[in-house]
């Protein structure tokens, strides 16, 4: 939900709540329906505690899950370009393969699971070439202690990285389940609810409007805040973007430079395998 349609929605909850505030007024007695002012305000209190406080809880809880998911794809990009250095003491052939490989893996991450994490597609696919990369490993025979220490310090790396893709991917299908939702949604139609009772027709209508405005707004900003939370790779403005990895595609590019020449890369522009 891009920044427009969300100011839209807000927009029209408020419009649409200080609207039944105001024709229930037309009705209401002096004073509002309640006979008993404090005694409704103390029941009010009750309902908006609760609800803060739930809110509370699973916005937290959601953010945490949002920051899980922007760590794990920052630390699986670092990871890949660290792959990339321990590389370049395998053999010749073996290097060759590994880095040509992990640059796949990088582009198959920005133009394929990033489209779809954001379609909520992605489900418990692999990435194949971090498949690939493993197979390319198999053939490696370490026989210098600069090869086995390279080898060791991949299959950690290895492990490093899935855990980071795990990290990145499991916000994609969001934590907060549906019964949350719909608990989220019955309590603030209750509030609504409780906050027509006090239309005062002897109160201003502005007074009326502004009240029931300002907590329209402060709770649909506020459940339109916690679905962005849940839902880090949608497309509009503040969403997870695969920067971290388009950004160690660059430094791949200018480490081969250095360490390797120009390198032969498996796939295409997608990570699409060549000829596949």
């Amino acid at each position: 939900m891009s920044l427009l349609w969300a100011g839209l929605v807000v927009v029209v909850v408020t419009a649409l709540a200080i609207t039944a505030m105001l024709l229930v007024r037309r009705r209401a007695p002096a004073g509002s329906y309640f006979e008993d002012g404090d005694r409704a305000a103390g029941v009010f209190g009750v309902l908006a505690t609760g609800f803060a406080v739930l809110l509370g809880f699973v916005v937290f809880l959601a953010f945490e899950s949002f920051d899980t998911s922007r760590s794990g794809a920052e630390a699986e990009a670092q990871i890949v370009t660290e792959q990339f250095e321990t590389a370049q003491l395998f053999p010749v052939a073996v290097r060759t393969r590994l880095s040509g490989e992990l640059v796949c893996y990088a582009r198959t991450v920005i133009h394929q699971e990033w489209p779809q994490m954001h379609a909520g597609t992605l489900g418990e696919t692999i990435n194949p070439w971090g498949l690939a990369t493993f197979r390319t490993l198999k053939t490696v025979e370490p026989r210098s202690a600069p090869e086995q220490a390279a080898y060791a310090k991949w299959l950690d790396q290895r492990s490093d990285r899935e855990d980071a893709r795990a990290d990145r991917t499991h916000g994609a299908e969001g934590v907060i389940p549906a019964p949350l939702w719909i608990v989220l949604l019955l309590s603030a139609a209750a509030i609504f609810v409780f906050m027509l009772f006090f239309a005062d027709s002897a109160e201003r209508a502005v007074v009326q409007a502004t009240m029931m405005g300002s907590v329209a707004i402060v709770i649909s900003s506020t459940l339109l805040l916690l679905w962005f939370l849940d839902n880090p790779y949608h497309a509009g403005i503040g969403s997870l973007r695969p920067v971290a990895m388009e950004r160690a595609i660059r430094i791949l590019n200018q480490d081969a430079a250095v360490v390797s020449g120009k390198l032969t890369i498996p796939c295409d522009e997608r990570g699409t395998p060549r000829g596949g």
